[in-house]
């Protein structure tokens, strides 16, 4: 394709997988990652590529990121703090890493006239909407966690910087992304406890959990490929997930048959505030999709194949 572009956040889940995948396309990458969260095992498959590119580097620091957006065409910013629960006992994490950070890439990229960005965002954004399955256009925004806020006025500097500067961005509001190589969530936490202990499984909240979309990594990533072919929008916005939720109960019980447990305990934590998991945890989510699906993406698996297949890859990920 001829095309070089950078990649922050690129040995983390999902900026791996996008590597890969752009590798695959033919496209030369330049991925930077300080490994606080991400993983070289996650850069595995195309650390010895011949078209990409490694710099261990922080957004943070203005000539780690003068390195790693030279000459390039295009930038996926996926550089963040994933945590969403983080926020709770850290309240500068999601600022420094996420509302600065982003910052930061604007800025390089604005100096390096750099026009076309692809941000990955979240469902916190529309915090407890009561629409549900909620739309792009759903308002106002009122997010519950600092997670949430973070990404959400990231959104809101990238939006501007594009009308300002002549920019194009895609925002990619992702529902609860499961996967190989993926480090925090639900379903690792849940493997990890009953690695420990598999006669009982600690889980927050009150029985049956909150409900939500699950999306595996693969429908992510083509989802973030298709769209930067179809998008004509100065600032395209779009919600990706499935088309149905599942429960934290459902998903014990998916992670326990697949470590082929049938006799765990569940005990409930009994949460906070009427039974979330932990301040600032969402009770339903569900995101509409459909303007997605009008560009030619559709979710090759439901939320319940989409943990199945999740659990399946992060068990052997773990004991092989």
């Amino acid at each position: 394709m001829g095309f070089r572009v950078a990649v922050t956040g690129c040995a983390g889940f999902i900026g791996s997988h996008l590597v890969d995948d752009l590798l695959d396309g033919g496209v030369e990458v330049i991925g930077i990652d300080n490994l606080s969260s991400g993983s070289m095992a996650n850069l595995a498959s195309s650390k010895d590529d011949e078209d990409f590119t490694f710099i261990k580097g922080d957004i943070l620091s203005e000539e780690d990121l003068e390195e790693a957006l030279t000459d390039v065409d295009t930038v996926y910013h996926l550089a963040a703090n994933p945590d969403v629960r983080a926020g709770v006992t850290d309240t500068q994490t999601h600022l420094n890493q996420n509302i600065l950070g982003t910052f930061n890439v604007l800025e390089m990229m604005r100096k390096k006239k750099i026009k076309t960005i692809s941000f990955t965002s979240t469902s916190t954004i529309y915090g407890e909407a009561s629409k549900i399955p909620t739309p792009e256009n759903y308002g106002p925004l009122v997010p519950i966690s600092l997670y949430g806020s973070s990404k959400l006025a990231c959104e809101a500097m990238i939006s501007s910087y594009c009308y300002l500067f002549n920019m194009r961005s895609f925002v990619f509001r992702f529902a609860n992304v499961v996967g190989a190589r993926s480090g925090h969530g639900v379903i690792h936490d849940f493997i990890s406890k009953l690695e420990k202990d598999n006669s009982r499984l600690e889980i927050l909240g009150v029985s049956p959990g909150t409900l939500k979309s699950y999306c595996h990594i693969s429908d992510c990533i083509a989802a973030i490929l298709i769209v930067e072919k179809t998008c004509n929008e100065t600032v395209g916005i779009y919600n990706i997930g499935s088309r149905d939720v599942l429960d934290v109960k459902s998903i014990a019980d998916i992670v326990c048959r697949a470590m082929n447990l049938d006799k765990v305990k569940y005990v409930w934590t009994g949460g906070v505030d009427g039974g979330r998991g932990w301040p600032g945890d969402v009770k339903k989510m569900q995101l509409s999709i459909e303007k997605i699906i009008s560009e030619g993406w559709k979710p090759m698996m439901s939320s319940e194949q989409s943990v199945r297949m999740a659990a399946r890859e992060l068990i052997r990920e773990k004991f092989g």
